[in-house]
């Protein structure tokens, strides 16, 4: 079953930012993820969005994207969007 990290950010430091991102993208391909949503504008159709970017990655599973998300190598990747972005992370199991 797959699994979706999703992700709602702010950015403070566009270029630290990037650092990061050009860090992450490689690592997440490595545990099989890949973008399904990267950044694109959002209509709203109900409710309310806050304005924040969104990115979702797709993963094969649960196991692999915790195991993204735990893995060692992206502790020190992590560290790279330290006061560069707020972001609020979800994994969410698919159908």
């Amino acid at each position: 079953m797959s699994a979706y990290l999703m992700v709602h950010m702010t950015v403070s430091d566009p270029e630290q930012y990037q650092v990061y991102a050009k860090a992450v993208v490689p690592l997440i391909e490595t545990h099989g993820g890949r973008f399904t949503i990267r950044g694109g504008k959002v209509e709203t159709l109900e409710g309310k969005h806050d304005g924040r970017r969104m990115v979702v990655f797709e993963f094969p599973s649960m196991e692999a994207l915790k195991g993204f998300w735990n893995s060692p190598e992206y502790i020190p990747v992590k560290k790279l969007r330290e006061n560069a972005a707020v972001l609020d992370v979800w994994a969410v199991e698919g159908i």
